[in-house]
């Protein structure tokens, strides 16, 4: 995105699917009754059989009398002992810190809850979203400053920015991310969609944050590529993402690269976020 515009360009990319195919396997004929002589057993079935036999013929049907009971009456009890054994578990989980939150999608996602408080580097009209933003790092699983330094050069929290070429809303996110009937402004959805495709993006790259950055604005023409072939705007994205960020997490109380973005032309858009949230 040009960070000195309140206009702002993303790189449209395509996940393309690998297909696989699997080899067949042909297994040779084999009919058994082609060398099993069955005609043995013929004189057995027509003779006589002693008190004896027939007594020991009892012992295999009280065994398989004996496997039936079991299955009646003792295996739903083991069974109903293990599913509770299981329930047990899945509370433990939950109670070590683990929260389950449902996403706008339908989707659910198992997150560690997030402590503590944003940076205090960003613009105010970033950190006015800072309750939504600690949020969304439990729900998204992002360290919280990764999602204040994306908000900062997309929007400078103007939940309504719109870019020329149409991205939306908080994230500056493209409309073919959204599935139809979602309000692309709205800021948990817009916050979805956007953590989403940078989710994709940190997988995508090996849990690469800076260069997960470079795929947020230029995908994956970005991320597979060298620096030397990315497009300028996406050199001087990672050049203002990774300067407020590494400051961020540096304990920086104030950062000299976030200056640098206002001086740049970053300050119209935060003017235009402030009026928008009322903050003047």
């Amino acid at each position: 995105m040009t960070v000195y515009e309140a206009a702002y360009t993303t790189t449209s990319y395509e996940i393309v699917d690998t297909p696989f195919s699997q080899g067949e396997h042909d297994e040779a004929y084999y009919d058994p009754f082609l060398e099993v002589p069955y005609h043995w057993q013929n004189p057995r079935f027509k003779a006589n059989r002693s008190a004896l036999e027939q007594r020991m013929m009892l012992v295999p049907a009280l065994a398989g009398l004996m496997v039936i009971l079991f299955g009646i009456f003792a295996l739903p009890h083991v069974v109903s002992s293990s599913a509770n054994d299981n329930v047990t578990g899945i509370g433990a989980a939950a109670q070590q810190g683990q929260t389950v939150a449902e996403t706008n999608e339908g989707e659910t996602a198992v997150s560690p809850s997030y402590s503590g408080s944003l940076s205090p580097v960003f613009s105010k009209e970033v950190r006015h979203w800072e309750p939504q933003i600690m949020n969304w790092a439990a729900l998204y699983s992002l360290d919280p400053d990764i999602i204040a330094t994306i908000m900062q050069i997309e929007s400078c929290g103007d939940p309504n920015a719109v870019s020329g070429a149409g991205a939306q809303g908080l994230f500056q996110v493209m409309p073919f991310h959204f599935e139809a009937g979602e309000d692309m402004q709205y800021p948990d959805t817009n916050a979805f969609r956007g953590m989403k495709f940078y989710n994709t993006m940190l997988a995508h790259t090996g849990g690469d944050v800076l260069l997960s950055f470079a795929g947020y604005n230029g995908g994956y023409a970005a991320s597979d590529h060298p620096y030397e072939q990315w497009p300028a705007e996406t050199q001087r994205y990672l050049y203002w993402a990774q300067g407020i960020y590494e400051e961020a997490k540096a304990g920086a109380t104030e950062s000299t690269r976030l200056q640098e973005w206002m001086n740049a032309g970053g300050v119209g858009l935060c003017q235009q976020a402030s009026n928008r949230l009322g903050l003047q």
